[in-house]
């Protein structure tokens, strides 16, 4: 799965979502992570933040989950309606400890939410391919 994380400077979680200038993007799976990108944004005067919220959601929309430090009610909303699972964590949080609690997770049973987000993606990968639900 893919993760990002909202970041200033590429190492720690240190950004609120809708002023993130970049998220680091990760590919995560139970064998490790590595780092796909960091996604940019271009700076827009004067976007009010309706557009801001948009443009961070169209720079992350392939992500499952997407770590911050904060988010506002209606940027959550937004988010997890694109089926986007947003997590908080403490300000500076080194990204490469966030992404070996995922791999941890991933390797063990992850928790219910993680668990639930998971399935969901498997879902929409094509469960139905093979005509089988598991």
């Amino acid at each position: 799965m893919k993760v990002a994380f909202a970041t200033v400077d590429g190492i720690r979680v240190n950004a609120h979502f809708g002023q993130s200038p970049m998220f680091a993007i990760y590919k995560v799976t139970k064998g490790g992570g590595e780092l796909i990108g960091l996604r940019k944004l271009p700076t827009i005067l004067n976007q009010d933040e309706a557009g801001r919220i948009e443009s961070r959601l169209e720079v992350v929309e392939d992500c499952t989950l997407i770590f911050i430090m904060q988010i506002g009610a209606s940027a959550a909303a937004r988010v997890t309606r694109r089926k986007i699972m947003p997590v908080k964590v403490p300000p500076g949080s080194p990204i490469d400890e966030q992404v070996k609690r995922i791999v941890e997770m991933l390797q063990g049973k992850p928790p219910m939410w993680l668990a639930k987000v998971l399935h969901a993606e498997n879902e929409a990968e094509g469960a139905s391919v093979d005509g089988s639900h598991s």
